[in-house]
This record gives structure tokens, C-alpha cells and sequence, in this order.
């Protein structure tokens, strides 16, 4: 694994180039990709073993991420680009007609890394479910992780899979949480309140464990560790992950509004004056 000041430099690249491909196009998600950035570096570069220069769609012998949030896409290609999936110069065509690089993950176009088209909400745990319980089939040690937005556990999909999970020792999965608190219609406590979810996920027979500070590196990686040493032992594991939306960005942070937002010139100046640019733009 990369070490903590690596990952670090890495994020905040990964978020230069979150705000760059969704301002050059007007269009995508920048706020729940802002969040999400520092577990996705951790889980792509030390978590997981997985091999980006030989990419096959059945994962044999390696462990496999399934993005169920799939509309956070910007963070999902670049941590995907920057781990060498593909060019890192293929960034340029994100959101753009005929291209690989589509608003929500598609499998059509075959891009290396991607497993699953996602974007509607609510499916991406059936599916990882499906995974886990092939690699039990087939004796392959390997471990499923998948990521989940909070407003999307309002799905009533999530809770039919979270059932099925637990009542068949999905042992071998790790689900985690976007748990920020906020969807694209606002604060998610007044459009769908969750309550008290770590109670919910344990009475459905879920090991759940809390990060508390999602967007701090050395939180992240030790939360996916803990969460590791479950694997195997009778339960599917949920990781809920406390994160702040827009991330990185103070003017992005603290509201709903860059849910789907994309920043103006000015906005993106702004934003890239607060992301030194660390390992070379695209």
C-alpha cells in the first residue's frame, strides 16, 4: 500500500479532476465524488487486490468493487484512470457523445474496470451479493466491496438484498455507506429519514462497523481493515461511513446544492486554488 501522505496527493488530484470534467462539460456530480474520493483511493491503491493491466470481466482470483451510486462517476474514472485502467487523458472525454466515459457507468463500450452499468439506484448490493456468493461457489478467497449513497437506502430493493445477505452468510462482502447526510432534493432527514441505520443493518443480521471521519485517509484505512477482519466469519459486513458532500471544496460543503451541479469558470478557478495539483493534470 501507498503510504498516507501518497494517498493524500493522490485524493487531491483525483479532485482536480473531479471539478475539471464536470466543468467542462456543465454537467455531473461533483459533490458526492468530492466525498467519496479518499475511499476509493484507499480501497484502489492498498485495499484491494485486483489487477488493472489484465482486466476481465469475471475477476478470477481477485477481489471486485461495484459502484451502486453510479451517478458519482467522476471520482469512480479518475481513481480508475490514475490506477491504470486506461489514459489517464481519457478523462477528457467524460460526459461527451460517444465516448466510454458516460454520466452514469455503462458496460456496452467495455471500459476496463467497470463490471456493471449503474445509476439506478437501489441495485448495485443484489448484484454484489450475486458476486460474493459466485466466489464462495467457485472456492475463490477473494472479497466483494461495494458503495452505496445514503439516499439510495431508501430503495426498497437495499432491504430485500440486506435479507437475502444475512440469511445466506454472505461472509465474504463489504458494503459501504456514503453516509452524508445529503440527496439531490435536499437534507436526506427531511426528504426520507433513515434512523438509526446501524441498528437497522444489525437487526438484519448484518456486522456493522462506523467511520466516523470518511474524509480522513488514515480513518478510511483503518475502517476498511477493521471491517476485513469479519470476512469469514458468518456475517455480511457493512462499513457506514460518515462523510461531508463537496469535500475539499469550501464552498461545495455544507449543502445539497453540488449534488449535481456542475461549477462556472469562476467556480472552478476557486475550487483548483484549493487542490494543489499533485501528480499532473490530464
Amino acid at each position: 500500500m501507498a503510504d498516507i501522505q501518497q494517498l493524500q496527493k493522490l485524493s487531491t488530484q483525483v479532485r482536480r479532476d473531479i471539478v475539471r470534467m464536470v466543468h467542462a462539460v456543465s454537467s455531473g456530480h461533483p459533490g458526492g465524488s468530492l466525498g467519496c474520493t479518499d475511499f476509493l483511493v484507499a480501497l484502489y491503491n492498498g485495499v484491494m487486490n485486483h489487477n488493472p493491466k489484465n482486466f476481465t470481466m469475471d475477476g478470477k482470483g481477485e477481489d471486485l468493487f461495484f459502484l451502486s451510486n453510479g451517478h458519482i462517476s467522476p471520482v469512480y474514472y479518475s481513481v480508475l484512470a490514475r490506477c491504470g485502467y486506461f489514459p489517464v487523458e481519457e478523462l477528457k472525454t467524460f460526459r461527451r457523445l460517444n465516448t466510454r466515459l458516460q454520466g452514469h457507468p455503462t458496460t456496452h463500450d467495455h471500459l476496463p474496470g467497470v463490471r456493471i452499468a449503474s445509476g439506478s439506484l437501489g441495485q448495485g448490493m443484489s448484484v454484489a451479493i450475486g458476486a460474493a456468493l459466485t466466489k464462495k461457489l467457485n472456492k475463490d478467497n477473494s472479497i466483494i466491496y461495494s458503495l452505496h449513497g445514503d439516499g439510495e437506502l431508501q430503495e426498497g430493493q437495499i432491504w430485500e438484498a440486506a435479507l437475502y445477505a444475512s440469511a445466506n452468510k454472505v461472509d465474504n462482502y463489504i458494503a459501504t455507506i456514503d453516509y452524508n447526510g445529503r440527496q439531490i432534493d435536499g437534507d436526506v432527514e427531511n426528504v426520507l429519514s433513515l434512523g438509526n441505520l446501524k441498528a437497522k443493518f444489525e437487526a438484519f443480521g448484518w456486522q456493522v462497523i462506523e467511520t466516523e471521519k470518511g474524509n480522513d485517509m488514515a480513518s478510511v484505512i483503518e475502517g476498511l481493515a477493521k471491517a476485513k477482519t469479519f470476512i469469514g466469519k458468518g456475517k455480511p459486513i457493512m462499513n457506514i461511513m460518515k462523510t461531508e458532500m463537496g469535500a475539499g471544496v469550501d464552498y461545495m460543503m455544507g449543502t445539497h446544492k453540488w449534488h449535481g451541479s456542475a461549477p462556472n469558470d469562476d467556480q472552478l478557478a476557486k475550487a483548483l486554488g484549493q487542490l494543489e495539483e499533485t501528480l499532473g493534470d490530464y
